[in-house]
């Protein structure tokens, strides 16, 4: 089974961290996040994966140099220009010579969906896409879908007005798709499935879709990328975490090389060679490798990337701290900021809900 993976966006809601790094290689718990979609998708029989790319190709290229995550073919798709969703799926499946039924996913989304039942329905019903849905509180962000009783998709809204959906049911960003969907793609410009192509399919009877009522997210915001990391860590996503990672028993996972000296409250993860000083509090936070908390130091609800410095007595906040970024003494980094990669701020500063740089 064939798998195209959405991963040409340029990742600008979780900027800065995407300035020079695309979304789907940034750290969840120690793992990638396209290595987590990879994954899950493996685990339903997927065999090869064609990664849709546009922004810093280069990056993904160069993680996986043999073509292989765990045992999964990679197949790479650079789009010429950025084509939109529905142009870059035409484009991935051309590239890889894909003429069979496949499966599409984002790569910004991790999830549970059963994948083997969204294809049965798809074969089952015999229409060109089916999707996967899952329901939201306020789904004026995301493309609504209302059904029929045979899950023949009625209406495809995408972004609705607040309190104008006819339905809490949203585009999973899952699909599965015949090979005749391509035909209805334009070759050559920008084309969305999800304002084009699937409003069509549903006009003419062809678009299917299933409710699940699983563990999903975008992982593409700031706060999203935050939840999804501790998630992962207090077990509401069954997810994995690294090898050789260990429980304490109290819901905390650190690797045994790992040296803690501090207190760890629930839910923690430590990783590979981080460092936990004396007198310093980590409470509900990933703490990645490499990284370090000074003495004195607290943490809380929050995600430190690999190799960041939180020096003494600084305090880290519901916030996200980049790769081998500097918080100096005494600084406080607080309600949802983000620091970005290698940056700092100045000794004994307050940021609030900022992204620096900006």
């Amino acid at each position: 089974m064939k798998a195209i993976i959405l991963v040409g966006g340029e990742g600008t809601r979780l900027r800065p961290l995407t300035l020079d790094t695309p979304k789907q290689m940034l750290e969840v718990a120690g793992i990638s996040m396209l290595d987590r979609v990879v994954s899950r998708l493996a685990f339903f029989g997927v065999t090869e994966v064609v990664l849709s790319l546009g922004y810093r190709p280069d990056v993904f290229i160069d993680a996986y140099p043999d073509g292989y995550i765990h045992e999964v073919k990679l197949t790479y798709a650079v789009e010429p220009e950025l084509l939109d969703t529905a142009g870059a799926i035409r484009f991935a499946a051309n590239e890889a010579g894909i003429e069979e039924t496949m499966i599409v996913v984002n790569g910004d989304v991790l999830s549970d969906i059963p994948v083997d039942h969204l294809l049965e329905m798809h074969r089952d019903r015999g229409g060109l896409a089916t999707i996967a849905l899952v329901s939201v509180a306020d789904p004026s962000a995301y493309g609504v879908v209302s059904t029929d009783d045979d899950g023949k998709v009625a209406a495809f809204i995408e972004k609705p007005a607040p309190g104008s959906a006819p339905t809490n049911f949203i585009n999973a960003g899952t699909y599965v798709l015949d090979p005749g969907i391509l035909d209805l793609i334009a070759p050559g410009r920008r084309v969305s499935i999800e304002k084009e192509i699937f409003p069509l399919l549903a006009e003419n009877g062809q678009l299917y879709a299933m409710g699940y009522g699983c563990y999903w997210i975008d992982a593409g915001t700031p706060k999203t990328f935050l939840e999804a990391s501790l998630d992962i860590v207090r077990g509401k996503f069954s997810a994995p975490l690294p090898a050789s990672f260990e429980s304490d028993g109290n819901g905390n996972w650190s690797c045994p090389h790992s040296v803690i000296e501090g207190d760890i409250l629930p839910y923690s993860y430590i990783g590979h060679n981080a460092h936990i000083a004396v007198g310093s509090i980590v409470e509900a936070s990933v703490v990645s490798d490499g990284a370090s908390i000074g003495e004195g130091a607290r943490v809380h609800m929050s995600v430190i990337l690999p190799g960041a410095k939180v020096h003494p007595g600084a305090i880290v906040a519901n916030s996200i701290i980049g790769y081998n970024a500097v918080i100096p003494v005494g600084a406080s980094i607080l309600d949802g900021s983000v620091i970005s990669h290698r940056a700092s701020v100045s000794e004994g500063s307050t940021i609030k809900g900022q992204r620096i740089p900006t």
